[in-house]
């Protein structure tokens, strides 16, 4: 048996089965690679779901991360911590927002968001005014509040019945939004790119008339950018490609380089509805993953990392486009950034087991759309390595 086998063995005894869990057992990774415990090496093109946008163990983050563990590993938030404030004020520095709540995940920072527009919006308009319009085929997290925003029936099937208050439109059409809206309608959230309903892309100008149609009823507009967010689109927030602002944006994944944040960004006109006692997190922006956070971001502007993923956006997007004209159960490229989807016409979950088995890790959502996540820091003669091997797991199906 060798030691992958081991450890399956092991964790299917204890570890709930939640995932279905491909037979990879991690034990150290370097930039876009990684290695299992049997010394097999992979290129990681999914970097825990958009976690590692920095590569596996950055020496920045890495190096601040054992400073700090050596200095103060937590304290309560009933006290001030500087990693904290220098986090926040490189958020804000670097966006639209005046006010960061940390906590610990996307779903906790969709949940504090969630909470915030409810609590203004009742505040100016009234009890009545409470519900949120979010996207079919949206994600936005796995708390029973985040189920009941996400567009997808699926990850609530069990678990009826869910929060009341959301109504889901199609993704991209400004009129259905506007025919949604009624009297208690009190904010809008989408995903500037969706990554879970299949790397969805909004329309031209789409984004900028949902702005528009926020103001005019005086709605809040929050964006989700738990995934597609901290450079994963080629520039820090998804939503400067569109040069709409909203009101609270939700953070996490590749936040902190690697260990588990959240974060929520609004604005100071709203800083007073989450005043003291109205939402909190015992780990939230303590000082070891404020640090973390601190060295990511930094790296993310100052090492030429956004470069980097616009131009091997554009060169992954061109052999994938490649792969298009030579296969013709591949239906579509789209994406932005380093986050692509390749539409299939048949299912995708073999392919992703045969890249595995060869040694390119991908994913697939939706069924039939093969995701590419691969870390920011990724070179040219790594996507033709990675693109040689889909290649040849392509070919079987020709």
């Amino acid at each position: 048996m060798s030691v992958s086998s081991e450890w399956i063995a092991r964790g299917e005894i204890h570890i709930a089965a939640t995932y279905a869990r491909f037979p990879l057992v991690a034990q150290r990774g370097e930039g876009c690679r990684l290695w299992d415990v049997d010394g097999k090496s992979y290129l990681d093109f999914l970097a825990g779901v958009a976690v590692n946008n920095l590569g596996h163990c950055h020496p920045r983050v890495v190096s601040a991360l054992q400073k700090q563990a050596a200095e103060l590993l937590h304290v309560s938030n009933f006290y001030h911590i500087p990693q904290q404030i220098e986090l926040a004020e490189l958020l804000c520095s670097n966006s639209f927002g005046d006010r960061v709540f940390f906590c610990n995940s996307g779903a906790e920072a969709n949940e504090a968001a969630m909470k915030l527009v409810r609590k203004y919006s009742q505040q100016v308009h009234g009890k009545e005014r409470f519900e949120v319009i979010t996207a079919l085929a949206s994600f936005h997290g796995r708390t029973l509040g985040t189920i009941s925003a996400t567009g997808q029936d699926k990850v609530r099937v069990g678990f009826e019945p869910v929060v009341p208050g959301f109504r889901y439109v199609p993704f991209g059409d400004i009129g259905a939004m506007r025919a949604a809206l009624n009297e208690h309608t009190c904010a809008v959230m989408l995903e500037p790119v969706q990554g879970e309903g299949g790397v969805n892309l909004p329309p031209e100008g789409y984004l900028r008339d949902v702005r528009a149609l926020c103001d005019e009823h005086d709605m809040l507009l929050v964006f989700d950018e738990v995934q597609v967010g901290c450079g994963r689109t080629g520039t820090l927030f998804a939503y400067q490609h569109d040069g709409v602002e909203p009101d609270i944006m939700t953070l996490a994944k590749a936040l902190a380089g690697g260990p588990p944040i959240g974060a929520a960004i609004f604005r100071e006109k709203h800083a007073e509805i989450l005043g003291p006692g109205s939402h909190g997190s015992t780990f939230g922006g303590n000082p070891l993953i404020s640090a973390a956070g601190v060295a990511a971001l930094k790296t993310l502007l100052e090492d030429g990392v956004l470069e980097n993923c616009r131009a091997m956006g554009d060169y992954v997007r061109k052999r994938l486009e490649e792969l298009r004209e030579r296969y013709s159960f591949v239906t579509e490229v789209r994406g932005r950034g380093l986050i692509l989807g390749m539409e299939l016409s048949i299912e995708g979950a073999e392919i992703v087991k045969k890249c595995l088995a060869k040694g390119l890790l991908i994913n697939c959502t939706v069924g039939k759309v093969l995701r590419f996540l691969p870390p920011l820091i990724v070179t040219k003669d790594e996507i033709d390595e990675a693109m040689g091997i889909l290649d040849s797991v392509l070919q079987e199906y020709k």
